[in-house]
């Protein structure tokens, strides 16, 4: 099967994909393939961000099955997901 999918930042909201993302026809979960979180919480301000990144969880069977890929695929895509998801400090939820 011939790969199709679409990885984009949310224009308005930083933390979340674009809701057209998908990967081979089906929404793309940008949880089944990173956890996102901020790595300095203690030095945030209150309702917003010091440094979002995602860790890319490994592959489960599940998810491969969800999507119709390999596991190099869902490297590939978890990495692209990391990386419209890391933007570390933000004050977008105040």
């Amino acid at each position: 099967m011939l790969l199709e999918y679409k990885v984009a930042p949310h224009y308005g909201d930083m933390c979340e994909l674009n809701p057209d993302c998908h990967i081979n026809g089906e929404p793309l979960d940008y949880n089944d393939f990173v956890r996102k979180y901020d790595h300095d919480k203690a030095h945030a301000q209150e309702f917003g961000c010091r440094d979002m990144r995602c860790d890319i969880k490994q592959p489960s069977g599940d998810v491969l099955n969800k999507y119709c890929i390999t596991t190099d695929e869902y490297q590939t895509i978890a990495f692209e997901i990391s990386e419209a998801l890391k933007f570390g400090a933000c004050r977008e939820c105040v």
